[in-house]
């Protein structure tokens, strides 16, 4: 080996004992301190393992709450009956009725010769 690998590899060395000596140690974020001993703390585990999870959603948040109508079941169809036979249950105002039908202005020869003229690739006049 010649000279400047020894060196340079001595030089490596000392650089990681000196990186080595100057590291930190970790002491933590806070300091321990605990006001409860062992037994409150395994009571209280024991308390949550067995009360309703308050976080709970969906399938795991047990049964669904009873809800009382105050409507009859009888009046219910009776609504839906109607508006099931309406012209358009979702319209409001103006567009209640039925939309009437609207006669185009264009002759369908030159809609078809139009189209043809597309599907050729032609330019269309405009």
């Amino acid at each position: 080996m010649t000279a400047s690998k020894i060196l340079s590899a001595v030089a490596v060395a000392l650089m990681a004992v000196a990186g080595a000596a100057h590291a930190e140690t970790y002491e933590g974020v806070h300091s321990l301190t605990a006001a409860a001993s062992r037994a409150e703390v395994a009571s209280q585990a024991v308390v949550a393992a067995h009360s309703a999870n308050p976080y709970a959603t969906g399938a795991n948040a047990g049964p669904a709450q009873v809800f009382v109508s105050s409507t009859s079941r009888d009046a219910v169809r009776a609504d839906a009956v109607a508006a099931a036979r309406s012209a358009d249950p979702y319209a409001e105002g103006a567009s209640a009725h039925v939309a009437p039908i609207v006669a185009g202005t264009v002759d369908r020869a030159t809609v078809r010769a139009a189209a043809r003229a597309a599907a050729r690739g032609d330019a269309l006049p405009l």
